[in-house]
């Protein structure tokens, strides 16, 4: 591979990465009444935490 492949593949990953978030984000807002928004927001954040490894 050469030095282009090597800088664009984790540009890509990151940004397939945040695009699936987005979606996910937006499916679970969709169901959720006004109420419920928080909790959905606060359970997204702690798995994207989880995933990046801290914690609070």
């Amino acid at each position: 591979m050469d030095v282009t492949a090597w800088a664009l593949v984790p540009v890509a990953a990151l940004l397939i990465v945040a695009t699936m978030t987005v979606l996910i984000v937006g499916m679970a807002m969709k169901g959720t009444t006004s109420r419920d928004r928080a909790t959905v927001l606060r359970a997204v954040a702690d798995v994207l935490r989880a995933v990046h490894g801290r914690r609070r």
